[in-house]
C-alpha cells in the first residue's frame, strides 16, 4: 500500500544523507550537532516508514541493504531541489503580488504616504491598489476583496461606529488614539466671540460621513444634551470637508479628527484648529482610536504580516518622532 509524503517527516531523510555519507550513527551525529541517540531515533522511524532496515551493521560500519541503494541514487537529487526550493524563499522575491489597501484620507497622505513606495521596493513586481475608506470597505476586508483598512472609529459607547461593533472575523491593532477638533476659517466671527458650545452651534457645520453616518459621536453627545448642529454641508472625506472649510465667503466650519491639523498645515489651508469647548469627562467620551485591520484568515500570511510592520512602523514614526 502507498504511503502518503505528508505523513513523513521530511527532516528523516536529511538525517538519512548523513548516514549514507558517514556510514556511522555517532559521526552522523557529531555533523548534525544531536544527539547519537536522536540519529538512533530516527533511524528507527525511517525502517518502519520504509518497512526495511536500510542498513546492516558491518567491520567497514553501516552497509546499505538493496532498498537503501535504490533510495540513495535519487536522495541526494531530492535533497537538492527542497534546498534549492528553501533558497527561493530567503532570496527571492515573489512576483505578481496584490496589495489591496482601504485607508482613511487624508490620514493615509499624513502618516503613509510613502508606503506604496515601499512595497514596491520590497516586491518590485508587485501591484498596490490604495482606496479611500468608505462605507463599503469593512464589507470588501470581510469579502477578502481587500487585506488591509486603516481608519479611524468611535469610542462613544452608544456608536454603531465603535470598536465593539466590528465583526469577529476581523482581527485590529490600535495604532493611535486622537480626539476632534473644530476647524474654522481665518476671519470667521466665531474666533472673535466666546470659545463655547453656545456660540460653536449658532453657526452652521460641514460634517463628514463616519461609515454611512453623516451625523456622528459629537452629535450623539450633543442630542444627549438636549443640542444638535445644524448640518448644511457634508462630504465623504475629511480633507474635501478641510478645503471647503477653507474657502472665504461663508461661515461654515467643520469638525474632525485631531491629526488633521498636520494635513492644515502641510497644505497651507487658511484654518484655525481649536479643541472643542467640552468638559473633559465629555470629550473623552468622543476619542477616535485608529486601528489597522484585518481578516483573521489572514493572520498569518507573510504578505500582511509585514504589510503590517510596515504601516505599524510608519504611524509610530510620524506620532512619536
Amino acid at each position: 500500500m502507498n504511503k502518503q509524503l505528508h505523513r513523513l517527516d521530511l527532516n528523516l531523510l536529511v538525517i538519512l544523507q548523513y548516514l549514507v555519507e558517514e556510514r556511522s550513527v555517532t559521526l552522523a551525529a557529531k555533523r548534525l550537532s544531536i544527539t547519537p541517540s536522536s540519529v538512533s531515533k530516527s533511524l528507527a522511524k525511517l525502517r518502519q516508514w520504509f518497512d526495511d532496515p536500510l542498513f546492516i551493521r558491518s567491520p567497514q560500519g553501516l552497509t546499505s541493504t538493496p532498498l537503501m541503494h535504490r533510495i540513495e541514487k535519487s536522495l541526494p537529487e531530492f535533497l537538492n531541489l527542497a534546498n534549492y526550493i528553501a533558497d527561493i524563499r530567503d532570496t527571492e522575491k515573489p512576483r505578481g503580488l496584490k496589495f489591496r489597501l482601504m485607508m482613511e484620507a487624508p490620514l493615509n497622505l499624513i502618516m503613509l504616504h510613502d508606503l506604496s513606495l515601499k512595497i514596491l521596493n520590497q516586491y518590485p513586481e508587485s501591484n498596490v491598489n490604495v482606496r479611500d475608506w468608505d462605507y463599503n470597505s469593512l464589507a470588501s476586508i470581510v469579502a477578502g476583496d481587500a487585506d488591509i483598512g486603516v481608519l479611524g472609529r468611535e469610542s462613544y459607547h452608544k456608536s454603531k461606529e465603535s470598536i465593539n461593533a466590528l465583526p469577529d472575523i476581523l482581527n485590529f491593532e490600535v495604532l493611535f488614539i486622537d480626539r476632534p477638533l473644530a476647524f474654522v476659517r481665518t476671519g470667521h466671527p466665531l474666533l472673535s466671540e466666546k470659545w463655547d458650545l453656545t456660540n460653536l452651534l449658532k453657526y452652521p457645520h460641514i460634517s463628514t460621513e463616519y461609515g454611512n453616518r453623516i451625523p456622528w459621536a459629537f452629535d450623539d453627545v450633543l442630542h444627549s444634551m438636549g443640542l444638535t448642529r445644524n448640518i448644511q454641508l457634508s462630504y465623504s472625506s475629511f480633507e474635501q470637508s478641510l478645503l471647503m472649510t477653507s474657502q472665504s465667503g461663508h461661515s461654515l466650519l467643520t469638525c474632525a479628527p485631531g491629526y488633521c491639523q498636520h494635513y492644515v498645515n502641510e497644505f497651507h489651508l487658511d484654518l484655525v484648529c481649536i479643541p472643542l469647548p467640552l468638559e473633559p469627562e465629555i470629550y473623552q467620551q468622543l476619542d477616535i482610536p485608529f486601528l489597522m485591520l484585518w481578516h483573521k484568515r489572514n493572520a498569518y500570511n507573510s504578505k500582511t504580516r509585514w504589510l503590517r510592520e510596515q504601516i505599524k512602523s510608519g504611524i509610530a514614526n510620524f506620532v512619536n518622532p
